[in-house]
């Protein structure tokens, strides 16, 4: 390895720390440093992991995250339940309060992000993108095969591929009318009128840097969630990424205080019946209509929380 190799290396690091602005003394300007930053993402992110998972992914000293964790408790961000398997261990959950500390940290990353790469053309994106998952893969990244997809919170952008993948798909594989792909934008401008965050929450799916999928989940009333626009893109079926989808917005109905989630379908959609199955949602009643242009058998499914 020639010096000058680890020379460029270094002015590489110097130079990409200070634009992403990792070296101020607060994390976009908050009152959480990187690292307590990048804690709180993993959080969010992660179905009740344990500390030591979080220790060793993220590179953490024991301690040091521990103290971390310790102060994200005393400042109600942070939940623990007890192993079932081990009672030894505690699963670790944020709390609705850490969820609303850790939202405009997620918006302003995601803003930070979209504002760096705006004045390049999309060929230029495409590079820096590319060139960023050759560095990670190089440096030992986790493989593809150990995590094919991400799930991530909505971003501008996405919800128009959602009203516009929905009406694709659907027509392609059901023959599902106009009338559908209405109601799928009505639903989505909706979200957006009325987004809650604390109650609701989209999550987009996403494989090699492009959307495969997405679902949401939205407050019908008090007690009861309704989920909503649950799609995977035929070319990413297979992976569990409409398992996982489901299961984030189970975990978040039972976080957010709601005792059922309820879940309209249709008769002919085999597959995302079995995840509801899968689930523990329970198909409740059944109705034909012709809402999409085509006769369909509704159907209401439901679970309790």
């Amino acid at each position: 390895m020639r010096p000058s190799q680890v020379a460029a290396v270094r002015a590489f690091n110097r130079f990409y720390t200070r634009r992403i602005g990792a070296l101020g003394e607060g994390h976009l300007n908050s009152a959480f440093s990187l690292t307590e930053a990048r804690v709180l993402y993993e959080l969010a992110h992660r179905q009740e992991p344990v500390a030591s998972e979080l220790a060793a992914d993220l590179g953490l000293d024991a301690g040091y995250l521990s103290r971390i964790l310790l102060t994200f408790r005393k400042r109600g961000f942070l939940a623990r339940k007890v192993s079932a398997t081990d009672r030894r261990q505690s699963h670790l959950l944020l709390t609705q309060k850490g969820r609303k500390q850790f939202a405009p940290l997620d918006r302003g990353a995601a803003q930070a992000v979209a504002a760096m790469l705006e004045p390049l053309s999309p060929e230029q994106q495409g590079t820096l993108v590319e060139a960023m998952r050759a560095i990670e893969q190089l440096l030992g990244g986790r493989p593809e095969s150990k995590a094919p997809y991400l799930l991530r919170p909505h971003q501008p952008g996405d919800i128009g591929w959602v009203i516009h993948r929905h009406g694709v798909i659907y027509a392609r594989e059901y023959g599902y009318g106009e009338l559908f792909e209405a109601l799928v934008a009505e639903i989505a401008a909706k979200f957006l009128q009325n987004f809650d965050s604390r109650r609701e929450r989209c999550w987009i799916a996403e494989k090699e840097g492009k959307i495969v999928g997405s679902v949401f989940l939205v407050k019908q009333s008090a007690e009861a969630a309704k989920l909503r626009l649950l799609l995977v893109e035929p070319a990413a079926r297979g992976l569990g990424i409409g398992r996982r989808l489901v299961d984030e917005c189970i975990r978040f109905a039972r976080q957010a205080g709601y005792r059922t989630i309820t879940q309209w379908t249709q008769a002919e959609l085999h597959a995302a019946q079995h995840i509801y199955e899968k689930a523990g949602f329970r198909m409740v009643r059944e109705q034909p209509h012709q809402d999409f242009g085509i006769p369909l058998t509704g159907q209401i499914w439901e679970m309790a929380l």
